[in-house]
C-alpha cells in the first residue's frame, strides 16, 4: 500500500480515536452537570415545601411509620450533619441542595430550620436540620414522590378549604407558584376518555403522560378530584445543544489537526515549486531537499531532483556541443573552400580531378560528423524511440568482427565466449543501436591496438556483458572516464590522422543507459584497453 495512504489513515484514525475520546469525555462531564442541574431545579421547590416549619406534610415524614406512607424505594428522614464535607456544608449554608446522582439511585440533602420545645425551659427555638431524600431507581421515583407530594398538599388544601372556606383556586395558584409547576383541576367527564388512564388513577393514585416539551401528572385524591400537574420534561441525556457543540469541537478539531497534515505537504509541495522556479530563472543547481519520507511526495522531490540534474547536464552538454562542432566543423569547411580555390588554378584535368576528389572526401566528413552529432543529440536529449526485441547478440558480435576483418584483413580480431555463456546469448535489445555500440568498440580497439583484438561475451541468466580488448598502448587510469565525454580526444593517443570525432565513446554511454546499463572502461590483459558494456538481458516495462 502507499506510504501516503498509510499515514493519511493513521491520522484520521488517531483523529477519531482522539476526538471519540474527547466527545465522551465531555460529554460524560456535560451531562452530570446538566443532570445535576436538573434534578438540583426540580427538587428545590419541593424540599422547600417540606422544610417549612409546622409543616404537616414534614410531621407525616417525622413520624416511625413514614415508610409506610411512602412509595417503595423511597426514604425521607434526617441526616447526620456531621457526616457532611467543607463543599457539602458551604453548598447547604448557602441554600443550595447537595446531590449524589449515580446511575441507579439519586441521593438529595437539604438544610432547613425547624422549631423544637426545649425541654428544660419549654420554650420554643429553631434549629438547622438535615433532611435527606433517597431514591432505589433513580429518576422514576422522583416523579412518584412528587405526586405523593403534591397530592398530599392538594388534600390538605382541599380538606381546609371545605372548613374554612378560603378561595380554592388562590390557594392552587399559590402551591403551584411556590412548586413552579402548573396545576389544573379536571373534571373527570370532561377530560378522561381512556380506560387506561382512570385504571391507573384508580390503582396508583397518579400517572404519568409524556407531553412535547413536559411532563404530565394526573393524581386523584381520595375525595375524588383529579388534577393535572405539568412538570419539566423527563430529563433525557441527550440534549440538541450537547450534540451540537461536540458536532461543532469536532468538526473544529478535525479541522486543525487536517491542517497540521495540508500544512506538512503544502510545505514540501512549495519547496518543489520553489525549486521549479528557481531553475525558471537559470538557476540550475536549485534541488529540492528530501525529507527522508518514502512517500510520493519524497518520491516527487526525488524525481524533480533527477530532471534537474539532467536539464543541467543537457544545457552543459549543448554548450560544449556547439563549442565543439563550430571547431570540429570548421576545419573540413576550409579545405573544401581551399579545395575550390585550388580547383580556379588548375591547369589540367588531373588535377582537376585531385581536387575534387579532396573536396568529395571533405564532403564525406562532414556527413559523418553531422551523422555522428545528430545520434549523439537524439541519444541525449530523452533518448530514442527504442524497439526492443528479442535478439541473439553473439550474432551480432560475429557480424560486427567480420565487418571489422574486412577493412583490416592483417589484424587478429576475434571472439571468446565465457564457458556457459551461450545457452542466454539472446536478451531484448533495440539490435541496430547494440550494433553500433558493438561497431564503435571494436572500431576504436583496432585503430590503436598493434596486432590483436579481441571480443570476450559473457552473458547469464541475468545481465549480458561484452568486453572489447587490444594489445595498443592503453589509456592512462586518470582518463578512463574522461574518454566518454563528448569531442574529447586524448592527446597522446587520439590525433587528426586517427580518425574519429569523440563522439563515438559518448554515443555508446547512452545507448547502454537506454539499455538501463553501463559503459566502462578498464585494462586489458592484453597490454591495452579494455572497454566493457553490461546491460540486464529482460528490459522492465
Amino acid at each position: 500500500m502507499n506510504k501516503i495512504f498509510i499515514r493519511i489513515l493513521a491520522g484520521l484514525v488517531a483523529i477519531f480515536l482522539a476526538l471519540g475520546l474527547f466527545s465522551a469525555i465531555v460529554f460524560n462531564v456535560t451531562d452530570q452537570v446538566r443532570e445535576e442541574h436538573y434534578w438540583h431545579d426540580f427538587l428545590s421547590p419541593l424540599f422547600s415545601v417540606l422544610a417549612e416549619p409546622g409543616s404537616q406534610l414534614y410531621q407525616e415524614l417525622e413520624l416511625p411509620t413514614s415508610a409506610n406512607i411512602l412509595p417503595d424505594g423511597l426514604s425521607v428522614h434526617e441526616y447526620d450533619r456531621n457526616a457532611l464535607s467543607l463543599l457539602e456544608h458551604k453548598r447547604l449554608s448557602a441554600g443550595q441542595l447537595v446531590l449524589d446522582i449515580t446511575p441507579h439511585q439519586i441521593i438529595a440533602k437539604q438544610l432547613f430550620t425547624a422549631s423544637q420545645i426545649d425541654s428544660a425551659s419549654r420554650q420554643v427555638e429553631e434549629v438547622d436540620r438535615l433532611i435527606l431524600l433517597q431514591t432505589e431507581r433513580g429518576g422514576d421515583q422522583i416523579f412518584e414522590f412528587t405526586a405523593w407530594v403534591v397530592t398530599s398538599l392538594l388534600q390538605d388544601i382541599s380538606m381546609r378549604s371545605r372548613s374554612e372556606m378560603p378561595d380554592l383556586q388562590a390557594d392552587i395558584n399559590h402551591l403551584a407558584e411556590t412548586l413552579g409547576f402548573r396545576i389544573q383541576r379536571l373534571e373527570q367527564a370532561e377530560f378522561f376518555d381512556s380506560g387506561f388512564l382512570l385504571n391507573s388513577l384508580a390503582d396508583k393514585g397518579w400517572v404519568k403522560v409524556e407531553a412535547e416539551n413536559e411532563s404530565l401528572l394526573y393524581v386523584r385524591l381520595p375525595s375524588a378530584e383529579i388534577y393535572k400537574i405539568a412538570v419539566p420534561c423527563i430529563y433525557s441525556e441527550f440534549s440538541l445543544p450537547v450534540i451540537l457543540f461536540l458536532v461543532v469541537c469536532a468538526i473544529i478539531s478535525i479541522a486543525l489537526l487536517a491542517n497540521v497534515f495540508v500544512q506538512s505537504f503544502d510545505r514540501r509541495i512549495r519547496s518543489i515549486e520553489t525549486a521549479a522556479s528557481r531553475i525558471a530563472r537559470g538557476e540550475l543547481d536549485a534541488r529540492v531537499t528530501s525529507a527522508g519520507d518514502e512517500d510520493a511526495i519524497s518520491r516527487l522531490g526525488l524525481s524533480f531532483n533527477g530532471m534537474a540534474d539532467h536539464i543541467q547536464r543537457l544545457m552543459y552538454v549543448q554548450k560544449e556541443m556547439i563549442h565543439a562542432v563550430s571547431h570540429e566543423l570548421r576545419t573540413p569547411v576550409a579545405r573544401i573552400r581551399f579545395g575550390v580555390q585550388m580547383i580556379e588554378d588548375c591547369q589540367t584535368p588531373e588535377s582537376v580531378q585531385k581536387q575534387v576528389k579532396g573536396i568529395d572526401g571533405d564532403i564525406q566528413e562532414l556527413d559523418e560528423l553531422i551523422d555522428e552529432i545528430l545520434t549523439y543529440a537524439r541519444l541525449e536529449q530523452g533518448g530514442p524511440i527504442l524497439a526492443f526485441q528479442q535478439a541473439d547478440v553473439a550474432a551480432i558480435v560475429e557480424q560486427v568482427i567480420a565487418e571489422q576483418r574486412s577493412d583490416k584483413p592483417d589484424m587478429n580480431i576475434f571472439s571468446e565466449y565465457k564457458k556457459g555463456s551461450e545457452i542466454w546469448k539472446e536478451s531484448e535489445i533495440e539490435t541496430r543501436y547494440i550494433h553500433r555500440s558493438i561497431q564503435n568498440l571494436v572500431g576504436n580497439a583496432k585503430r590503436y591496438a598493434e596486432s590483436t583484438v579481441k571480443v570476450v561475451c559473457s552473458f547469464d541468466s541475468e545481465t549480458c556483458r561484452i568486453d572489447v580488448e587490444d594489445d595498443g598502448p592503453g589509456i592512462p587510469e586518470e582518463q578512463w572516464e574522461s574518454v566518454f565525454t563528448p569531442f574529447a580526444r586524448l592527446d597522446d593517443s587520439r590525433t587528426r590522422s586517427s580518425g574519429g570525432y569523440g563522439l563515438g565513446l559518448s554515443i555508446v554511454r547512452r545507448i547502454l543507459y537506454w539499455h538501463g546499463g553501463q559503459a566502462f572502461l578498464g585494462r586489458s590483459e592484453l597490454g591495452g584497453a579494455k572497454f566493457s558494456l553490461v546491460w540486464p538481458r529482460k528490459q522492465n516495462g
